[in-house]
């Protein structure tokens, strides 16, 4: 994707000029301009590729469908016109769904203070509220520094004062979500206006709807994030802390989980936020004691055909295992033989493979007994086809060094036969095809008892080779 950018009025002016001057058709003139813009490497991701719309007043200038459309928003908004709202919020939220694009441009147009107006309108009436929060859903997603503190204060109230509400419920969760995806400070100041017992409070009363649980696990997991490169340093950890330790967010998501043994979307989505909170050695442990740990392993193999539900799994007890006692658990319980089927059933997904031998890779860790039942398993074998079906991915390079590595490092015996699987070449190749790969690579060659030649760069001057 290119880095350079441009104003959405370059590219319609660029789209008028193909129309004017060398008379293309519309549809024409706007591949021309995309196809001039994206070879001088501009991202127009942002950009609304099409010829604006002919306004309907006379002598305004023409605009873009959605400014047409937010247009008419504004004026049923300022009319308080609350008969015309609903199908103007519909109309209007339809167009931002459809593309980033549409809803950039209506948010660089003053729609949010549109859309925000539209949400206090619809305060006494419940179907028009949840129409005016679907819509402000929609215009935050993807920018969510258009949010302000009046709105997060109305999107707190109305979770306080209707939780009894799953469809209201809902409607706020998701904006809180769109609002707090890569925004450090949103996610900070949701927190302290007391989000984090407003989200664990709707999975417990309506811990029998799919959606408010589903969605209200991602909005926690979303407060763990530290997705926000504006920020250098988040709050990421402090909030996992006080998920689990305040607002008993364990319990909670795996209690959520007895409720829907059938449904993989919803677990695996309790699954990759448990894993978000596995911050510590004693959150670890409690996830085991609260019955996380079985409901993981069933869901594994239950669901082995399902790559989304896999890759969430294994993420999952890829974090959990990092307590040496979890770790026992996972292996008494078969874990292993599971993660390895998973990686050879789906051998042709890269983050599966590299989540299973990074999984596995801890599994290892200081256990050498957990070794003995990894290579029997044929852990070894599967991690090192997962390295010859993926040479370009360097995440599935390192994981699976790492786990080589690990598996030798006390239990030289293992050496010979995971030599003999053609561990080397595959090793030797990662290491000089990912420079990231670098250092595992070495180390895993040497515990193996390779010869490890030090990489050497020459610099143009005698006598200055650099390893």
């Amino acid at each position: 994707m290119g880095s350079k950018q441009i104003a959405q009025e370059t590219f319609d002016e660029a789209v008028q000029e193909n129309m004017v001057e060398f008379e293309m058709e519309p549809e024409e003139a706007v591949r021309e301009a995309v196809l001039q813009f994206e070879s001088q490497g501009v991202d127009l991701s942002n950009i609304v590729k099409a010829v604006r719309q002919p306004a309907s007043e006379n002598g305004q200038r023409q605009k873009h469908q959605i400014l047409l459309t937010l247009d008419s928003l504004g004026r049923a908004v300022a009319d308080s016109a609350l008969s015309e709202l609903p199908e103007q919020l519909g109309s209007f939220a339809a167009q931002c769904k459809e593309q980033l694009a549409f809803r950039y441009l209506a948010g660089q147009n003053g729609a949010y203070p549109v859309v925000f107006s539209a949400c206090q309108l619809a305060s006494g009436d419940r179907d028009l509220m949840l129409k005016a929060f679907s819509t402000l859903s929609a215009l935050l997603d993807g920018q969510p520094d258009l949010l302000d503190a009046a709105g997060q204060e109305l999107l707190l109230r109305s979770l306080r004062e209707r939780r009894e509400d799953a469809e209201m419920t809902l409607a706020g969760i998701r904006c809180v979500r769109n609002a707090c995806l890569k925004h450090e400070q949103n996610r900070q100041d949701f927190v302290k206006g007391g989000i984090l017992p407003l989200l664990t409070g709707a999975i417990v009363q309506h811990g029998d709807s799919a959606d408010v649980v589903r969605t209200a696990a991602l909005a926690l997991r979303i407060m763990t994030f530290d997705d926000d490169i504006r920020v250098p340093f988040g709050h990421a950890h402090d909030h996992a802390k006080m998920i689990v330790l305040e607002n008993d967010g364990l319990r909670v998501l795996i209690e959520a989980a007895k409720a829907f043994t059938a449904n993989s979307g919803v677990l695996s989505e309790l699954c990759a936020t448990l894993s978000r909170l596995s911050v510590r050695n004693e959150f670890c442990q409690e996830i085991v004691d609260l019955g996380g740990l079985n409901f993981m392993v069933t869901l594994l193999a239950d669901c082995i055909d399902h790559p989304d539900v896999v890759k969430q799994v294994l993420g999952a007890i890829r974090a959990v295992a990092g307590n040496d006692d979890v770790k026992d658990a996972i292996v008494d319980a078969g874990g292993t033989d599971l993660i390895v089927l998973a990686i050879s059933h789906h051998l042709a997904n890269p983050q599966i493979c590299e989540q299973g031998c990074a999984a596995l890779c801890m599994l290892a860790l200081r256990k050498p007994e957990h070794c003995s039942v990894i290579m029997e398993g044929g852990g070894a074998l599967a991690a090192l086809q997962a390295m010859k079906a993926h040479p370009r991915e360097v995440a599935v390079q390192k994981q699976a060094c790492m786990l080589i590595r690990n598996l030798v490092s006390r239990s030289r015996d293992f050496s010979q036969p995971i030599l003999e699987m053609g561990a080397e070449n595959l090793i030797t190749e990662a290491r000089a095809a990912h420079r990231d790969c670098d250092d595992v690579a070495k180390a895993a060659l040497r515990d193996l008892g390779c010869k490890v030649e030090l990489r050497e760069l020459w610099t143009g001057q005698k006598g200055s080779l650099a390893q």
